[in-house]
């Protein structure tokens, strides 16, 4: 068994799907759009058997929690960069074109090379090694 995909509401679709193809190498199929729910989403697919779907509807509430502190319920997915020089790069990358790092390269008590950045609607991405 394996999960197929994580999905995203998203204020802004289009610019969260070129931040993902450009940052992480994904792609992204054709959108999608529902009329009668005024829906539209995309699936971005990275290497290997990963995706999301981000997905945009009008009256979807924007989140309550603070994407810099800890949470209940899903706090972060986790992207295999490939090794930590990967991980330092693209998390100095980040940080130069704005976003935020929550969590400095580092290896874990658990023995994983990881930072923790936050996307562009405050979503945390772990950046594994």
């Amino acid at each position: 068994m394996k999960i197929s995909h994580i999905a995203i509401w998203t204020y802004d679709l289009e610019g969260m799907r070129n931040f993902y193809i450009h940052y992480f190498d994904a792609s992204s199929g054709e959108a999608y759009f529902n009329h009668t729910k005024d829906f539209k989403s995309y699936l971005v697919t990275f290497s290997g058997d990963c995706s999301l779907k981000l997905m945009q509807m009008p009256g979807i509430p924007k989140t309550k929690n603070d994407a810099k502190k800890q949470f209940s319920g899903i706090i972060h997915f986790a992207l295999e960069i490939g090794s930590k020089l990967k991980v330092d790069r693209l998390t100095a990358q980040l940080r130069r074109d704005g976003f935020p790092v929550v969590s400095e390269p580092r290896t874990s008590g658990d023995g994983i090379y990881h930072s923790i950045i936050l996307d562009p609607e405050g979503n945390r991405v772990e950046l594994i090694a």
